[in-house]
């Protein structure tokens, strides 16, 4: 049984003739009925609804039902109040407020005395919601298994008892919530998802790791896809904190970090930060600037970037090489604010054909590069790849 902190519901019984008014008639209180049942709607990002059921005497005729809380979040003007038992019989003639109180009073009518079922629902603060994740990959680091937790945050000054929470999606829940406290419920456990350990190399995004050799920081993530392919894709993930851990193949894992996962919806991706990449080296450089005169005072700009890429790891990569031209227009002297116009050239080994359509934007481009392993000699095979970007109408 729960035991009510913040509000209290009392009834007040009309005695005398059905529906008599209620001057003629002496107002009874009877002790506050415990909760029969309680579900949280834990789906709305913004707002947390309560349904609670209670066994309510009620005499035949007019009843007060007068609903009270202090200390509480309630939006009073969301709880209402309607019966389970007998809906077509038992009814809600009116509502008041108190003025000053934090209070309402039903007048609720009823053809028979007798007790029934009501359910109160209400729209509540400081009682929500976040998610946190746990990733374990395998050994190889060739899946994982992926486990997502609701976290419920009662800071409501309320005790609920046992009650029953749905996020959404999943499957529902129930445990007893306790006032002011945070409770962490597992809600969906995947295994077996499908990972690709992935590295990017982005200037504009992640700057240099060493500028003076023009070495470009190289930040790795485990990037899960959310579908029915790749084990998920039953809901979208919600943002949440992830903390990523690796089998080490003895019964034990070690702790790799953790990260932000951002919302993903389905058939989405997903990249879990892992660190910066120390055995992946990629050094960018400017080859090539041109000038030509259009018309006028307009200008287009020809560039050739220039990446050589060294994996020293024992096993080929996956490289995502991303470029923003924005960034590239500023890199080579152009200050501007107006939107970049730009085209690829062929030349080079970064051609539109090598080009990711999904992920290159109106001023960011990006390529997928593999990257073989390291040879027999311990020593990295250096791959170099050229971009050839026409940079136009500039002045």
């Amino acid at each position: 049984m729960s035991r009510p902190i913040a509000w209290n519901v009392v009834v007040g019984i009309l005695v005398g003739p059905a529906l008599a008014p209620a001057a003629s008639a002496g107002i009874k209180l009877i002790t506050l009925p415990p909760r029969e049942r309680v579900e949280i709607q834990l789906d709305n990002p913004q707002v947390t609804l309560v349904e609670e059921e209670r066994i309510v005497p009620l005499t035949q005729g007019v009843n007060d039902v007068v609903f009270a809380w202090a200390n509480t979040s309630i939006d009073r003007e969301s709880i209402q109040l309607r019966c389970l038992s007998d809906p077509d019989a038992v009814k809600v003639l009116s509502v008041s407020y108190p003025p000053g109180e934090n209070a309402l009073t039903w007048q609720v009518a009823s053809p028979k005395a007798g007790s029934a079922r009501i359910r109160i629902s209400y729209l509540i603060g400081q009682l929500d919601k976040s998610y946190a994740y746990q990733a374990t990959a395998s050994p190889d680091e060739k899946q994982l298994t992926l486990w997502q937790y609701v976290q419920l945050h009662n800071r409501s000054n309320e005790e609920f008892g046992m009650a029953g929470m749905w996020a959404g999606f999943g499957e529902r829940f129930e445990r007893p919530i306790g006032i002011n406290e945070t409770k962490k419920l597992l809600s969906a456990r995947f295994a077996n998802v499908p990972v690709q350990k992935v590295y990017l190399a982005d200037l504009a995004a992640h700057g240099y790791l060493d500028a003076g050799k023009r070495q470009l920081r190289v930040p790795m993530s485990y990037r899960l896809k959310n579908d029915a392919a790749h084990g998920l894709g039953l809901f979208p993930l919600m943002f949440g904190k992830a903390r990523i851990f690796q089998d080490d193949g003895q019964g034990m894992s070690a702790f790799l970090g953790e990260d932000w996962a951002r919302f993903t919806p389905r058939d989405d991706e997903v990249d879990l930060f892992l660190g910066v990449a120390r055995d992946i080296v990629v050094k960018r450089t400017i080859d090539r600037r041109e000038q030509k005169r259009v018309l006028g005072n307009l200008y287009d700009y020809y560039v050739v970037v220039k990446y050589e890429i060294e994996n020293f790891k024992d096993q080929p990569a996956v490289l995502d090489l991303a470029e923003s031209l924005r960034a590239l227009r500023s890199e080579i002297g152009i200050n501007s604010d107006r939107d970049v116009e730009w085209e690829l050239g062929d030349q080079g080994t970064l051609g539109k054909a090598r080009m990711d359509v999904e992920k290159t934007t109106v001023d960011r481009v990006l390529f997928r590069v593999e990257l073989p392993p390291r040879g027999p000699d311990d020593q990295a095979v250096k791959t170099t790849h050229t971009l050839h970007v026409r940079i136009r109408n500039e002045w």
